[in-house]
């Protein structure tokens, strides 16, 4: 085995970025207070194809040095949107059709592995603060929740390990 160069793995330049077909799939940071965990959420969308990022509340926004660190210029690539509250993001997105789904231990919420978005639907994910998650207000506004299963002793992931877990196997589900 050898390590593939970077001119082998045939990525997009952000100018191809741009022009490609996008997953039909958008991410909502709720108040996030971490620039390390935005930009890894940047990252993780372009690796996705994911349509947009709307950054909300306390969330930062680009241009932003702290953000560009784990990014890596992903932050240029996939289009970002800035609502100064999470509701009024999720209003709109119901508007255009999207279904929301808040990524959050909430009574009845649909366990990720049995999660299967329907043909043409075009989902939401609603991320939450790295303390307090996706604020009530805004849960009780999304069509319904997602909830990573977890085994251990600690009560939740990392937003940005959430963010990929919840994205990678929803693009997979889309994909088919």
């Amino acid at each position: 085995m050898r390590k593939l160069k970077i001119n082998e793995l045939n990525r997009l330049s952000a100018e191809e970025y741009k022009k490609q077909a996008k997953t039909p799939l958008v991410v909502v940071l709720d108040n996030i207070r971490s620039c390390n965990n935005i930009g890894s959420v940047f990252r993780t969308s372009d690796a996705l194809l994911v349509e947009k990022i709307y950054l909300c509340g306390i969330t930062a926004t680009p241009p932003n040095k702290e953000i560009h660190k784990t990014a890596l210029d992903a932050e240029k690539s996939v289009d970002w949107e800035y609502f100064e509250k999470t509701e009024d993001a999720v209003i709109k997105l119901q508007q255009q059709g999207y279904k929301v789904y808040a990524v959050e231990q909430v009574e009845n919420s649909i366990s990720l592995p049995d999660f299967q978005p329907r043909k043409n639907e075009k989902p939401a994910l609603v991320f939450g603060n790295e303390v307090k998650g996706v604020q009530q207000k805004v849960v009780n506004l999304c069509d319904s929740a997602i909830e990573i299963p977890q085994y251990g002793t600690k009560h939740s992931f990392n937003v940005s390990v959430s963010a990929g877990i919840v994205l990678w196997d929803v693009f997979q589900k889309m994909k088919k």
